[in-house]
């Protein structure tokens, strides 16, 4: 099975490693800044709930394409993302950073009938989706600071 952010332990061991980030941190790969990143993840987590909309993509085989990035192949590294993932502006790293610590922190498995986002790449997604793409994209670009 897929590590899910749903998990107590992994959940615990991104906020660990989180606390290691610094904003001068140079990236491993990409463009991003390591404040840039933090912006970015904050608007990933708006995704599952639904609280932000991203318009698909067409993407053939899709349900196969989601199965293989979320469950078989690591994220691949510069790999494009939505432009509204990147709009958010970094503020303050101190103000940025508590409120990436509390969207994992609070990123807890739904209740059963809790609204769910779909995926611009990966459209429906289960609860069980969101969690394991949730780990696995912040465990992607907290090693792209090397954290």
């Amino acid at each position: 099975m897929a590590t899910t952010i749903y998990d107590d332990a992994a959940r615990r061991e991104l906020l660990r490693r989180l606390d290691t980030l610094r904003p001068d941190l140079p990236p491993r790969w990409g463009r991003m800044t390591a404040p840039q990143m933090v912006t970015h993840m904050l608007e990933a987590f708006r995704m599952p709930s639904g609280d932000l909309r991203i318009r698909r993509s067409f993407v053939p085989l899709r349900p196969l394409v989601r199965w293989v990035m979320l469950y078989v192949l690591p994220f691949p590294r510069g790999a494009p993302t939505a432009p509204q993932l990147l709009r958010r502006v970094p503020s303050s790293w101190e103000s940025d950073v508590a409120a990436l610590r509390s969207a994992i922190a609070r990123a807890t498995r739904p209740d059963p009938g809790a609204p769910i986002g779909d995926h611009p790449i990966f459209g429906d997604m289960s609860i069980d989706d969101w969690g394991v793409l949730m780990h696995k994209h912040t465990d992607h670009h907290l090693r792209q600071f090397g954290v």
